[in-house]
């Protein structure tokens, strides 16, 4: 098995309605067939909805302050929280006030039995 290095500095990133972000991990850059990685960076006020969608997700804070909604519900994280989301299950994660965020999300799709 080989090693694969990737720089995420050289890839490109790209801005959309919930924040910027880029693809740092799939099939095209590692070959890696059943998940897909992305930094993602959040401004004050902007918020970031993680969908169920059949998949398995995990979501870092690497970097600020947000807010994520679970059940309706607002938690306050700080550098180094993460959630993990089953495939029914969503959640949204905000900056807070002042406060950039970057998070890292691994997206795993549900196993077929």
């Amino acid at each position: 098995m080989s090693l694969t290095f990737i720089d995420t500095n050289a890839l490109p990133r790209v801005s959309t309605p919930q924040g910027d972000m880029k693809a740092v991990l799939n099939e095209d850059l590692a070959g890696a067939k059943n998940v897909n990685g992305f930094l993602r960076w959040l401004k004050d006020g902007e918020t970031y909805d993680a969908v169920a969608d059949d998949k398995h997700q995990l979501v870092y804070l690497m970097e600020g302050q947000a807010s994520v909604k679970l059940d309706g519900k607002d938690y306050e994280i700080a550098k180094g929280s993460g959630v993990y989301l089953g495939p029914s299950e969503t959640a949204s994660i905000r900056a807070l006030p002042g406060k950039d965020v970057k998070l890292f999300q691994l997206v795993v799709p549900k196993p077929s039995n």
